[in-house]
């Protein structure tokens, strides 16, 4: 492990500086695309014609590379974490929408009518009825979307000194440090397994109505199904 946590001085940044950078420059561009998604997702549900053109704009922005991207936003915001931070929000909806126009519409017909019947409008029953119960869907996606921005972040790295710990990556081959590109691959990697940890466990916090896990529930329905056995075996 020697030079693991030797980072040049050229990065102007220490160990945890480049954590801290790499996780704003991956979680804030989720976070601005989940808060696009939500009301492009009603919209989505509201009005279904609306869905696939959204679909295939985002699909297709997805496709765009990521230096395509910065070649054109050079322009306008330098090069700066922003300059990397946009396409990664733009790339999140790819993931988010669908996530957020599948939850609400798994949502069952008779609690939007009770919901409907009860005088609740549009707007707040697609937050206070339709979100809470697609929470799991959505989740879904954010874990997704989440685990791919941590591993993008690294792109930046072609701007200059905005991939956070994607710099490691150039620096090693600049200074024949092999370690600081292991460095780089799995630090990324640990931190995207811990924020997906933490997401499940937001998900288990808010919805506490959701059934256990798939060996739990299998383990409860044998001791059942076992105990159901039992009498007949006694007979």
């Amino acid at each position: 492990m020697n030079g693991f946590f030797d980072i040049p001085s050229d990065l102007q940044s220490s160990y945890l500086g480049l954590i801290s950078t790499h996780m704003q420059e991956a979680l804030i561009p989720v976070l601005v695309g989940l808060l696009l998604a939500l009301p492009i997702g009603l919209l989505c549900v509201r009005f279904n014609w609306i869905y696939p053109p959204v679909l295939w704009l985002t699909t297709v922005l997805y496709a765009i590379p990521s230096i395509a991207f910065f070649v054109v936003l050079i322009d306008y915001t330098g090069l700066s974490k922003t300059t990397v931070m946009i396409p990664l929000c733009l790339y999140s909806l790819v993931i988010l929408v669908p996530a957020v126009v599948d939850g609400v519409r798994s949502v069952p017909e008779e609690t939007n009518a009770a919901a409907t019947a009860m005088g609740i409008g549009p707007v707040r029953r697609y937050l206070q009825v339709q979100l809470p119960i697609a929470v799991p869907a959505i989740m879904a996606g954010l874990r997704v979307a989440t685990a791919s921005s941590i591993s993008l972040v690294s792109v930046g790295s072609l701007i200059g000194n905005e991939g956070a710990l994607g710099n490691l990556l150039t620096t090693a081959m600049l200074y024949h440090r092999p370690m600081l590109a292991v460095n780089s691959v799995v630090t990324t990697a640990v931190l995207a397994v811990l924020v997906d940890a933490l997401l499940v466990l937001l998900r288990h916090v808010l919805t506490p109505w959701q059934p256990p896990s798939g060996r739990k529930t299998a383990r409860r329905t044998s001791t059942i199904a076992g105990a159901a056995r039992t009498p007949e075996s006694v007979s």
